[in-house]
């Protein structure tokens, strides 16, 4: 099968066990003054948004589009998984606020959605994996934004995608395998998978999802890593300028389990000595 039957099988599942999941603080959305820890975390960089025509990309259930509405953005939300749509949907309904939700590959947005339509394009945490060509997916961008339009992107780093954490004597995992082992002993992050992006796809089998609470009726994915400076290029190549790039020591999710420890906001970074990772970045970018 190709990648993307894999992983919209995967994201449906997904998506039954996430919207009942503590992590998506589904329960929280119908509170009028509540926006998700993600986008909380994005607003110091991502700035004002009241009366902006904005996309989010690979939404999945839809919290952090829920929240850029709040925050006054007139917001269309797209994603491969029908199950995420159709939660997402609900939960938008649940909440009253107004959201206009696709189901479509992110690769075809522009033309499913068109072209020059958008003065902001978001695209939110562990999205950018999915994508098995970064070029394409900014002349996607490119194509949705109209001039002075803005991409923001925070996700996760490219060299925390590189890495495994294994326990000492250990072998680390193959591509068959969870990308860690868990269990009693030391475990150490090691750079074991690939940092650029290649033609072939990491295939992982993950009974479990990442918000750990229930297994996947279809735990088969296809990811890929994009470097940091193949995301930038492809972008600047694309026609955009780089307004920001900062790297974080954190993520929202708890990406290494057993090293890492959450704070206050949700954030995940390492126990022992964080400065050694970056865990994320953000981008913004703008057509000029």
């Amino acid at each position: 099968m190709d990648h993307l039957t894999i992983n919209r099988a995967n994201w449906d599942a997904r998506a039954d066990v996430h919207v009942g999941s503590r992590g998506y603080e589904v329960d929280r959305v119908t509170d009028p003054q509540w926006i998700s820890r993600v986008v909380a975390f994005d607003l110091p960089r991502l700035g004002e948004v009241t009366g902006l025509e904005a996309v989010h990309l690979q939404c999945h259930l839809g919290t952090d589009t829920v929240s850029l509405a709040r925050l006054g953005a007139r917001m269309t939300g797209l994603d491969l998984s029908p199950r995420s749509i159709h939660h997402a949907r609900r939960i938008a309904a649940e909440a009253g606020v107004e959201v206009d939700y696709v189901v479509a590959d992110v690769l075809d947005a522009a033309e499913m959605l068109g072209r020059g339509r958008f003065d902001l394009v978001y695209t939110g945490i562990g999205a950018l994996c999915w994508v098995p060509d970064i070029r394409r997916w900014a002349s996607t961008v490119r194509g949705l934004l109209r001039p002075g339009g803005r991409l923001f992107v925070r996700d996760s780093h490219p060299v925390l995608n590189s890495l495994v954490a294994q326990e000492v004597g250990h072998p680390h995992p193959d591509r068959e395998q969870q990308p860690w082992i868990t269990g009693p002993g030391l475990a150490t992050p090691s750079l074991e998978l690939p940092y650029w992006e290649e033609t072939e796809a990491l295939i992982w089998r993950d009974e479990y999802s990442y918000t750990g609470e229930e297994a996947v009726a279809s735990p088969v994915s296809m990811e890929w890593n994009h470097a940091l400076s193949e995301i930038v290029m492809a972008i600047l190549d694309v026609g955009l300028a780089l307004e920001l790039l900062v790297e974080h020591d954190s993520v929202p999710w708890d990406a290494l389990p057993g090293l890492m420890v959450a704070d206050d906001r949700g954030e995940f970074r390492l126990r022992d000595r964080p400065e050694r990772l970056p865990a994320s970045f953000t981008l913004i970018a703008r057509l000029t």
